[in-house]
């Protein structure tokens, strides 16, 4: 049965007062990890065409995750059915999916730090675009959670962090497709360039 997926994103420049602030509302701290992703893709590329996402995760611990859109969009958060299922070995899990007619589409990478408070995910997220909060969990405590830390609802993402990178690397003409750090080593993005395009402030 797929589980839904419910949460919204806001681009901030600086973590920490984010992160001091939860920490004073008395959330938990669940740890700051490395993540490497990687995309998978079939011949035919249907997954993308359908707006599904088929993943393999490495932090600490290893996942395979399966996106899909839900039957009813929702223009105030971004939504997915969600299948998640941990396992005991990325290379091996890798070498099954590649098996099985899945390749490697891309590979993106991220510093993400978990935070939790009633029942509600923060989760403070390095992209090597930039730095994001993103809120995970019900619809109302998101909102609420949201005008807590003071910030604007407008200005919420609902694309997802690939999508981002799309339009990103387009528009700077990037020639890499990876959203590696090392990719990003020698490159700045003046993410406050894209909020008009990625934010409902930009999109009213």
């Amino acid at each position: 049965m797929d589980c839904l997926e419910i949460e919204v994103k806001f681009f901030l420049q600086d973590l920490q007062p984010v992160k001091k602030h939860l920490t004073r509302l008395g959330a938990e701290n669940s740890g700051r990890f490395f993540e490497t992703n990687i995309r998978f893709e079939d011949r035919q590329n249907s997954l993308i065409k359908k707006n599904a996402l088929l993943r393999l995760r490495k932090d600490n611990r290893v996942s395979l995750t399966y996106k899909s859109s839900p039957d009813d969009s929702d223009e105030n958060f971004k939504v997915y059915n969600e299948l998640e299922v941990e396992v005991s070995d990325f290379k091996t899990m890798e070498s099954i999916l590649n098996s099985l007619g899945f390749y490697t589409a891309q590979v993106y990478e991220k510093w993400r730090e978990t935070l939790v408070l009633e029942n509600t995910h923060f989760c403070l997220d390095t992209m090597p675009f930039g730095n994001f909060l993103e809120i995970e969990g019900s619809r109302d405590n998101i909102k609420k959670m949201a005008r807590q830390l003071r910030l604007d609802w407008n200005e919420r993402i609902l694309f997802n962090y690939l999508k981002m990178f799309e339009t990103i690397k387009a528009r700077e003409k990037f020639s890499f497709s990876d959203v590696t750090f090392e990719n990003f080593r020698q490159i700045t993005v003046d993410f406050y360039r894209y909020l008009p395009v990625f934010t409902q402030k930009g999109n009213s």
